[in-house]
């Protein structure tokens, strides 16, 4: 008799455990499922929206190309220069000229207070700034502008670099991505060579004349260095995708900004962070890509890692500069 009660309230256990753990599928289950149709619709709405708006914003692009095109007359020379020159030089020369100025004189504050490498170039010497906007200008007019030449073949070659359709905007970012794959690879491993000692006493050693950089000296190197790791990097991810001249002309844009922002000096507010490249001036042995990614993987950038520059490499969201809230150590600043 005991070991049928005892049978049965294991029965009853067992019956009573199988409906709990059913119930608690059930539930899961409804949860899982209303989850996924809630974030299915969301998906739908905010997908919704931004075909919308990239439809919107399509058709207001287009039309601008197309006055564009219409005022060139479509003279394909004029419309590759105008976008792969003038436009790209404009924003590099706007960006650093207003950087240029907090250089000089120190004003304005709201600039000069962001300041990565405290005590230098406050203010940078007039003559070594003018001797780095010559050798820039120089490697503008001698070397960048004639190596767009056989770029507008390539280009030609492809025959869709001048289209009066403009690509759509997904497939931009498709080729942003490609874009930004090739230069952290070329420019990486071309560094890298540019360091080793014979190439850095005759070549890359002009570069790191700034241990402390601004953002003009972004493209003050040795004639060699310029063609190799600044121009060809940006250059040949058009080349192989045979990308529009709009898209050639955004990318030559973010390029010149991006590598400025890198090299000047300041660690602003919303912008990306220069202090991983103000760190390879500092040591000249760190941090030889872009994005950091082949550093990483490398191994290259383990110094840094170790650092306070590394916790300050961040976008800065607030007022305060990262160098009063993340201070370098004692002994550094001394």
């Amino acid at each position: 008799f005991k070991l049928k009660s005892q049978q049965h309230v294991l029965t009853v256990v067992a019956c009573s455990q199988e409906e709990m753990i059913w119930d608690a599928v059930k539930i899961t289950a409804y949860v899982l499922v209303v989850g996924l149709l809630t974030f299915t619709a969301l998906m739908n709405s905010v997908s919704w929206y931004i075909q919308e708006i990239w439809e919107t914003s399509g058709h207001f692009w287009q039309a601008k190309w197309l006055k564009l095109y219409n005022f060139f007359e479509g003279r394909e020379w004029a419309i590759f220069l105008f976008g792969a020159a003038l436009v790209p030089s404009l924003v590099f020369w706007s960006f650093n000229g207003i950087l240029m100025v907090a250089d000089v004189t120190g004003k304005p504050t709201f600039i000069t207070r962001y300041r990565i490498q405290l005590g230098k170039n406050d203010p940078v010497e007039a003559k070594k700034l003018q001797q780095a906007i010559y050798t820039v200008l120089c490697n503008q007019f001698f070397v960048s502008f004639p190596m767009l030449i056989p770029m507008f073949y390539i280009m030609k070659w492809w025959g869709n670099t001048f289209s009066v359709e403009l690509p759509t905007f997904r497939w931009f970012l498709v080729e942003l991505s490609v874009f930004t794959f090739i230069e952290e690879i070329l420019f990486y491993y071309s560094h890298r060579l540019a360091h080793l000692p014979l190439l850095y006493k005759h070549i890359h050693k002009k570069h790191h004349e700034w241990t402390a950089p601004i953002g003009v000296v972004s493209i003050y190197a040795h004639p060699v260095e310029h063609i190799l790791s600044n121009t060809l990097p940006v250059m040949t991810g058009p080349m192989i995708m045979g990308s529009h001249i709009t898209s050639v002309t955004v990318w030559f844009s973010l390029a010149l900004l991006t590598t400025s922002i890198s090299h000047c000096g300041y660690h602003l507010p919303l912008l990306p962070s220069p202090e991983f490249h103000d760190f390879h001036h500092l040591r000249f042995n760190q941090c030889y890509g872009v994005l950091g990614l082949l550093d990483y993987l490398h191994g290259t950038d383990t110094l840094f890692r170790q650092t306070e520059a590394y916790k300050r490499h961040r976008v800065l969201l607030s007022l305060t500069p990262l160098s009063e809230s993340i201070p370098d150590s004692p002994k550094r600043t001394e």
